[in-house]
């Protein structure tokens, strides 16, 4: 099978087994996502969500982060993995959020990334769950599963990953693939035991293939 066609018979199955797929981090604007994806860094989404309702309750708005000190942010988000540095990039994300973009989260990407805290993943996080743009972000399960479905061919870094995939996927599905790989990494192709007998492309899978191959005596 040509990538081509692994990425066809992908976008074919996902389109009509998960027709919606979203993040599943729970935010009611901009500010709460990018502040969730901030903490979601080597965090599961399970964690930040346990967290966020009492850090909302707290500081509702960047307005009222900026207003904190990393000292002051702390105590909500100990639970969360580093929680030091992530207190200290909160509050200067905050603090530069409302001096220099009003406390509104900017759409433009580049921007975006000046905040403290947000990387390229974080920021195509946010542009293509708000906005929709047409990115991929890239974590550890994106990685993973691209890798081993065949989407993604000798990528070495996350960078790698996402180009190959902004490039095998139609344009216009970028955002909602993102979601179709992150959740099926989550809950069928997992880093340790893949469930490839629950796998619905286990027939055109890479890794079953290659795995089936070796099996055969």
């Amino acid at each position: 099978m040509t990538t081509p066609q692994r990425y066809a018979a992908v976008v074919e199955y996902f389109s009509k087994a998960m027709p919606v797929a979203e993040s599943e981090l729970e935010y009611t604007d901009p500010f709460q996502l990018l502040v969730a994806v901030i903490l979601s860094a080597q965090c599961t989404d399970k964690r930040v969500n346990m967290t966020t309702p009492a850090l909302f309750a707290a500081f509702p708005t960047a307005e009222a982060m900026a207003a904190a000190t990393a000292e002051e942010i702390y105590p909500y988000i100990r639970s969360i993995s580093y929680p030091n540095n992530k207190a200290k990039n909160l509050a200067g994300m905050a603090r530069m959020l409302v001096a220099e973009f009003g406390g509104v989260v900017p759409s433009d990407l580049d921007q975006l990334q000046r905040l403290p805290g947000v990387g390229r993943k974080t920021a195509n996080v946010v542009g293509a769950v708000i906005w929709q743009k047409e990115v991929m972000p890239v974590d550890t399960h994106v990685f993973r599963v691209a890798a081993r479905i065949g989407l993604s061919r000798n990528a070495k870094t996350p960078l790698q990953t996402e180009l190959q995939l902004e490039k095998g996927f139609p344009k216009h599905l970028l955002p909602i693939a993102h979601h179709w790989l992150i959740l099926h990494g989550r809950y069928v192709c997992t880093a340790r035991a893949p469930k490839c007998g629950d796998c619905g492309i286990a027939d055109i899978c890479a890794y079953r293939t290659n795995k089936d191959k070796t099996a055969k005596p």
